[in-house]
């Protein structure tokens, strides 16, 4: 497949005040996506994703290294031709209705007026918000807003598609349907670049991630190959008559309304549970073996320390 997005040995430093105090906000990233990937861009507060965002389209530019985007620098305009861009904190013209926005948007990707209004009443459709298609956008609240700029990164069909935070100030039932969206992109050939601080979103919709902390990508790749499949712990929910016989089980216990929670360290005592609470006559309700999560990996390299040998200012 081609690559669509990529970004080598990217730095930008910000210089403030009349101290021209320095912040290094990205510090040499290297990452490329692929033409069909589901791409999640992780980290946590100030890590560098919106900047990096911004650097890719065109917003600002780097202080050194690279971005390329369909194999053009970032910010040409044959690549901005391609792209749906919703970032962080949108802004709308207040007394515009979504059917306007999208109107305007589709005018700016040259979308011709009859495909326009049929494709903006699709996307309102899309995005849940039908009822409110002609009212003021200062009427809306933000999880609508949020809806309608995912719309208007639609609109143009883009074969790239940048979300910051697409789930921000989004309910469940919200979450759900942009999940179901992306994933729609997908299936349509289309490639989705996103940063979210929603964990367990990133695991269940992307082929691979990049983790960024303190401006430095700590780690890129398919959570098959980032996640340790060693088995942490297991869980066996059991059911004895006698319930002094649990005292006897190994591993550390939590009554529950229905049976026992037997927790131990590995999969051969896990069989040890099993085959005594089976000799003894009672139930084996569940075993849940635990592995490492999405969320244990970004909080361990989240706690690491930047590597001093990045700190250079280029």
């Amino acid at each position: 497949m081609s690559v669509v997005l990529k970004v080598e040995n990217l730095r930008k430093t910000f210089v403030q005040g009349f101290a021209r105090r320095r912040t290094e906000a990205l510090r040499g990233i290297s990452l490329s996506v692929e033409q069909g990937e589901i791409f999640g861009f992780l980290g946590p507060n100030g890590a560098g994703k919106t900047t990096t965002i911004k650097i890719l389209m065109g917003l600002i530019f780097p202080s050194a290294g690279s971005a390329e985007l369909f194999g053009l620098p970032a910010g040409d305009l044959r690549a901005k031709a391609r792209i749906g861009y919703l970032p962080e904190n949108p802004y709308f013209y207040d007394y515009l209705s979504v059917t306007e926005l999208l109107d305007m948007v589709g005018r700016l990707h040259g979308v011709p007026k009859a495909t326009r209004r049929d494709r903006a009443r699709e996307l309102i459709a899309t995005v849940g918000i039908s009822h409110a298609a002609n009212r003021p956008l200062r009427s809306f609240s933000k999880g609508m807003l949020q809806r309608a700029g995912l719309a208007q990164a639609l609109m143009g069909d883009p074969d790239l598609v940048v979300l910051d935070e697409p789930m921000s100030g989004l309910d469940p039932l919200g979450r759900k349907e942009v999940r179901d969206l992306i994933f729609d992109l997908k299936a349509r050939g289309k490639t989705v670049f996103f940063c979210t601080h929603i964990l367990s979103d990133a695991a269940a919709l992307c082929d691979r991630v990049g983790i960024i902390v303190g401006g430095e990508i700590r780690d890129v790749g398919g959570l098959g190959e980032l996640l340790s499949p060693k088995v942490s712990s297991v869980d066996v929910v059991v059911e004895l008559e006698d319930e002094a016989l649990v005292n006897d089980l190994p591993g550390t216990h939590r009554a529950l309304p229905h049976g026992h929670m037997v927790t131990v360290e590995s999969q051969p005592e896990a069989n040890a549970v099993i085959t005594a609470v089976c000799g003894a006559g009672g139930t084996v309700l569940a075993v849940t073996p635990h592995r490492q999560t999405l969320e244990e990996l970004f909080v361990d390299q989240a706690g690491r320390k930047p590597d001093p040998r990045h700190s250079e200012s280029p």
